[in-house]
């Protein structure tokens, strides 16, 4: 019987330590008027974004909690964490900045053929709305009424040639963003290797 009493008293002497060690601890915040508040139930949640100390018993700070970062310092934080991803990526792609330039020849090469393709299809476009133009003409010129399927036809190569205009533009401005894309890749590779530009 004894030992079941030692047992149970050591037992909460256990549950009972840790309570001590946490009622031995002191919160120091600054609250609203700037006065500095010492405190054992805690900070109150208003005043966690400002930071503050724990303190132990004997008054030593035993942890800093600091102050949550304004909204332009985690912008800052945001930004130098994407650029840094940025950078490793850029690590990872290249090794020297001649692969960087290696790679825009290559880009701008699928982008020069794309165009080629829409240049050349846009001509036969042309090419085919003349022959139709033609044939409407001839209608015309011996009286009777051009057919309809001819008049769709002439609109669908006008419409194709509009579309394929879009595609040029578009691939142009692609091949434009690719060399400023790619310019600036390689600075900054170049900056992150110590290499000259």
């Amino acid at each position: 019987m004894p030992r079941l009493v030692v047992m149970r008293c050591l037992l909460l002497l256990g549950l009972a330590q840790p309570l001590a060690v946490a009622a031995a601890e002191f919160y120091r915040y600054v609250n609203d008027q700037g006065v500095t508040v010492l405190s054992r139930q805690g900070v109150p949640p208003e005043f966690i974004a400002k930071g503050y100390q724990v303190l132990n018993e004997q008054g030593r700070v035993i942890q800093v909690v600091p102050p949550a970062p304004s909204a332009d310092e985690r912008r800052r934080l945001l930004a130098e964490k994407a650029r840094a991803g940025s950078d490793a990526q850029l690590l990872r792609l290249y090794t020297s900045p001649e692969d960087v330039d290696r790679a825009l020849e290559r880009k701008l090469a699928e982008l020069d053929a794309l165009i080629g393709v829409a240049r050349g299809n846009l001509q036969s476009a042309r090419t085919q709305q003349g022959n139709l133009q033609s044939q409407a003409a001839e209608h015309e010129r011996a009286g009777r009424e051009v057919p309809e399927h001819l008049i769709t036809q002439i609109d669908n190569q006008i419409a194709e040639q509009q579309r394929l205009k879009k595609d040029i533009a578009r691939y142009q401005g692609a091949r434009k963003q690719a060399q400023a894309s790619f310019a600036a890749d390689r600075a900054r590779l170049s900056e992150l290797l110590g290499a000259r530009p």
